[in-house]
């Protein structure tokens, strides 16, 4: 099979490997896309804690089964899938008490030491391995996986009917929990973001408040700020514009050595909870559900397919924010926009 292969922090291939085997409770997916994510550009520059060289990238992965272990039911050659990339020990602390995405063995694929779907094959646990509809697209499909994130910074907040919501980024992540968050109970949800292009997108997808900054809308306070940006100026532009009693969620991924400031003592006097959010937490199979649903509007947040040969391409249009979602489709002889 070919393979997009990170080799060393900055220096990636593309290259033929050996065809992976299924084990009795693997099976083995034939790639139809594999959605681009900020993670992968930090797992790529080596700035992802506990990133593993070789790897090969990715992990929002759908396909069809190619074949099947010998232990594995449920599945049929040609089914269509999407895949949780989520690996973990089932043995620590944490795992045993049910919060398995705090799993001090953490692994995922395409970002830890697991192989991931840059590839034109992906080998998986079959517990991994959600069924989806026979006519379902599986290039919309990639959007699960984060989809299952969402879900999942929904559920550590309090979703109180009534509230106001304030996110700082209207890329994917961002926009997929302002549309996840009117369902959870938010009143109003504000996009900021000093893209405007990125703007128009979340007003495409249904957003209805949106501004480059925070200082030009109406509120000044809000019920929940979540930062998708990982961006140290937003977070701390975003931390004191949560109302007393309120929460600031801590979502984007920032680099392993980032400070932010913050005053301590607006903490303590108005008690502002700020909480984080890791990965997904038995999220995924309601990712499924609320994509099948059409729930969220996902399709006009795609712009580009990539081949793999140009994932390179992909990366620096990824960096550049000229793009919306990008995605990489193994099977494909060239790119795309979409």
């Amino acid at each position: 099979m070919r393979a997009v292969v990170f080799e060393s922090p900055g220096q990636l291939m593309v290259k033929d490997l050996p065809d992976p085997t299924p084990g009795p409770k693997d099976v083995l997916i034939k790639v139809a896309a594999v959605g681009m994510c900020g993670t992968d550009i930090h797992v790529f520059e080596g700035d992802y804690l506990g990133g593993q060289f070789p790897m090969i990238p990715g992990h929002e992965a759908t396909g069809t089964v190619e074949a099947i272990g010998e232990a594995v039911t449920g599945f049929s050659i040609g089914d269509r899938v999407a895949v949780d990339p989520t690996m973990t020990c089932g043995e620590c602390e944490y795992c045993l008490n049910g919060r398995n995405n705090l799993c001090r063995n953490w692994d995922s694929m395409g970002v830890i030491s697991s192989h991931g779907a840059s590839a034109e094959l992906l080998l998986a646990p079959a517990k991994n391995v959600y069924a989806l509809a026979p006519d379902a697209d599986l290039y919309d499909a990639t959007m699960i996986e984060p989809i299952s994130c969402a879900i999942r910074a929904l559920d550590i907040l309090p979703r109180r009917i009534g509230e106001h919501y304030l996110i700082y980024g209207a890329g994917t992540m961002g926009l997929l929990l302002a549309q996840l968050a009117p369902r959870a109970g938010a009143a109003s949800v504000s996009v900021v973001d000093p893209n405007e292009s990125r703007l128009q997108l979340a007003k495409e997808v249904g957003v209805q408040i949106v501004a480059t900054g925070a200082g030009q809308l109406e509120r000044e306070t809000w019920d929940v700020v979540i930062d998708c940006t990982g961006v140290i100026a937003a977070i701390e532009d975003g931390m004191p514009r949560v109302k007393p009693g309120g929460y600031f969620q801590q979502f984007g991924v920032a680099a392993v050595d980032a400070k932010a400031r913050y005053s301590p003592l607006s903490i303590t006097k108005d008690e502002i909870n700020i909480v984080g959010s890791m990965a997904a937490r038995h999220t995924f199979g309601r990712a499924v559900e609320m994509f099948t649903a059409g729930a969220i509007n996902v399709k006009p947040m795609f712009s580009h397919a990539f081949a793999l040969d140009d994932y390179e391409t992909a990366m620096d249009t990824f960096r550049r924010g000229t793009g919306r979602k990008l995605q990489i489709r193994p099977g494909a002889t060239e790119s795309k926009v979409l």
